[in-house]
């Protein structure tokens, strides 16, 4: 946070559109991990796709029994996300490269043992800033960008085009949110709208009633920005190249709290930086639920091949209302925590990761990770 007075603070945190080029990529690599998962709960995937000027390319690795046209689900999903004009440089007719191969045998040795995946460090946090015990930039952010995707796909925003951002800052005064001071958004649209009506419709339509639901007023004009450049005609990737996994702290907290090393898409749950960094978050806000806190944060850390964590760390900043030998039965009482005791607690050998890969991986009540669990 950036000093502003003695007691006040900003923060800002960013969300991306399902429609921008590395949301494109998680959401290819989650739709073939899902796929995999459906017919094999026990398939193995490390899926990376990159998406350039009308190209698309699929890496990585996979062990699966699992029949899987790969092309079909690609296309299909670009399509889904509204790109299908060729004109604007990638669609669903761009053209496809797949180099996905088996999976190492050393990874998969340690992965069948029920042993992480990889090593690696991941946090869980939660704050009671939101309903959804998020930290209220990125919540807002993230409902501002699925509120312009929703406009686009209802028909609402006609002139909308499928990419877009958006970005919130946030006035804290003695560690509360009182004000949001700036709200900046960023959407692609058609050539026939001018910048005054895209303006004025997106404050209309998207900023004001995201704002309402939480309970915040406008911020002067002079700190609504949109379009800062002035125009946006052509989305996705023939603007910016995406890559799977670049989004990580859009997808974690917003840079309220500390992130891992390893981003989350296009894995199955036997990759901890996924399910880790999901139990952790699990443990994190179930202590600020249970009222054990306000603000927590978990960290965990494992070692390839091995079951078990070995780091397990508790941090509640000076919030809490419990000792910290209570704080870690509950987290005992909540979760075991090694790989396996994840994956069949928050039962993540299912194709469910495609809800993911817009909006953040956090703070959304149907995911088994934001349960919350009576003790």
């Amino acid at each position: 946070m950036a000093n502003t007075t003695n007691n006040a603070t900003l923060f800002t945190s960013e969300s991306v559109c399902a429609g921008h080029p590395d949301k494109i990529c998680d959401a290819i690599s989650d739709a073939i991990v899902d796929a995999a998962l459906a017919q094999d709960p026990h398939s193995r995937t490390g899926i990376e796709t990159v998406a350039g000027a009308n190209k698309i390319c699929l890496f990585g690795e996979i062990k699966t029994t699992a029949e899987l046209n790969y092309e079909k689900i690609v296309r299909d999903k670009v399509v889904a996300l509204g790109y299908t004009n060729p004109a604007w440089g990638f669609s669903g007719e761009s053209e496809f490269s797949n180099d996905i191969h088996q999976q190492s045998p050393e990874i998969a040795l340690g992965v069948d043992q029920d042993g992480a995946g990889d090593q690696g460090m991941m946090f869980g946090y939660a704050c009671n800033e939101t309903p959804e015990l998020m930290p209220l930039p990125i919540a807002l952010a993230h409902a501002l960008t699925r509120r312009i995707d929703i406009a686009r796909e209802s028909g609402e925003l006609k002139w909308l085009r499928p990419d877009g951002k958006a970005q919130v800052t946030v006035r804290y005064e003695n560690d509360k949110p009182v004000a949001v001071e700036k709200v900046v958004a960023a959407v692609a649209h058609s050539e026939e709208t001018s910048a005054a009506n895209v303006r004025k419709d997106v404050i209309e339509a998207i900023i004001t009633p995201v704002l309402t639901t939480y309970g915040f007023k406008l911020p002067d004009d002079e700190n609504i920005i949109i379009n800062g450049t002035g125009l946006w005609h052509i989305p996705g990737p023939e603007s910016d190249a995406g890559l799977t996994g670049r989004k990580i702290v859009v997808d974690t907290y917003g840079g309220y709290a500390r992130v891992g090393g390893g981003a989350f898409s296009g894995k199955d749950p036997s990759k901890v930086d996924r399910s880790g960094a999901y139990a952790a978050r699990y443990i994190a806000k179930n202590i600020v639920a249970a009222g054990l806190a306000t603000k927590c944060e978990v960290g965990l850390a494992y070692v390839i091949g091995r079951p078990d964590p070995l780091m397990q760390t508790i941090e509640t900043f000076g919030t809490a209302t419990a000792s910290e030998e209570e704080l870690y039965k509950f987290k005992e009482k909540l979760i075991n925590t090694s790989v396996k005791g994840i994956t069949e607690t928050l039962d993540l050998h299912r194709p469910i990761y495609s809800q993911t890969s817009a909006y953040g991986h956090f703070g959304k009540p149907e995911l088994p990770w934001e349960a919350v669990v009576k003790q």
